[in-house]
């Protein structure tokens, strides 16, 4: 599933084609996504300007003057800048051509994302409204985090991938944190000191920031290619290297399922 640097990299990506341009058309092949697509409001943007292309948690925003256009890429979804004359593929089931002749092609085989509209705010919208801090904005930092912890039993690795808490900490950047902060990932977070969680936050923006960072690197695959960024390409410290040797210590690295995800850390670096 992408996650939040993955969108973040596919913002950059599509938006300095995009942002600025008039919308031509937008054509729905399959309007059946996560939730229904609603297609004529989406077809009444015709002529409109894409006035902002922003993201909030992993969901992608384009404002115009009628309304905002929320997409989410669910499991499988991706976003990339074709050419209206493109013949579409079986999985390409949204396009949204502009003046210009470009076109912002969705594709997505297991159809789990969104396309919707909202002519309202869009971060009062019901998949906005509730949503935690941006990891990477001064408002998420220690007294934030700390606070929200207290007295809860839940483990800090799930506490911390919760998006009303922060958004956008998926399982292998929560891996990936936790082994730099060298906090065990089924500790409580409402048992963890305040000097603790002064070493998470940072480890926590370090981490995404690389992630998007590296994703700068994958921007041309969003012209031509098939849209999809991958997850960062920097050396995982713990993430998929179950039983290898700790990059601190040596000793085996233990892998575990938590919330049907897999958690790897270091038993020796991470109490």
């Amino acid at each position: 599933m992408p996650e939040l640097p993955e969108v973040e990299t596919t913002r950059r990506g599509i938006a300095p084609h995009i942002q600025g341009k008039r919308i031509r058309d937008i054509v729905v092949r399959n309007s059946s996504l996560r939730w229904p697509v609603p297609v004529a409001e989406l077809q009444s943007l015709q002529r409109c300007q894409i006035t902002s292309v922003e993201r909030r948690g992993k969901y992608l925003l384009l404002s115009t003057s009628k309304g905002t256009v929320i997409i989410h890429l669910g499991m499988s979804g991706s976003l990339r800048i074709a050419k209206a004359d493109e013949p579409p593929m079986a999985h390409d089931h949204v396009d949204l051509t502009l003046s210009d002749g470009a076109m912002l092609r969705y594709t997505d085989p297991r159809r789990f994302g969104c396309w919707l509209f909202t002519s309202e705010d869009p971060y009062d919208h019901e998949l906005l409204n509730e949503l935690g801090p941006e990891p990477l904005n001064d408002e998420f930092d220690l007294e934030y985090l700390y606070q929200a912890s207290r007295g809860r039993k839940v483990a800090v690795k799930q506490f911390i991938m919760n998006s009303h808490v922060v958004v956008g900490v998926g399982n292998i950047y929560a891996n990936e944190a936790l082994f730099l902060a060298g906090i065990h990932p089924k500790r409580a977070a409402g048992k963890i000191s305040r000097q603790r969680y002064e070493r998470l936050v940072p480890a926590i923006k370090e981490v995404l920031g690389q992630a998007i960072e590296q994703g700068g690197t994958t921007l041309k695959d969003f012209v031509g290619g098939d849209g999809k960024p991958g997850y960062f390409k920097q050396s995982l410290n713990v993430y998929g290297r179950g039983g290898e040797p700790c990059v601190t210590c040596d000793r085996p690295l233990k892998e575990i399922r938590m919330g049907q995800r897999t958690t790897v850390f270091c038993k020796f670096c991470q109490t």
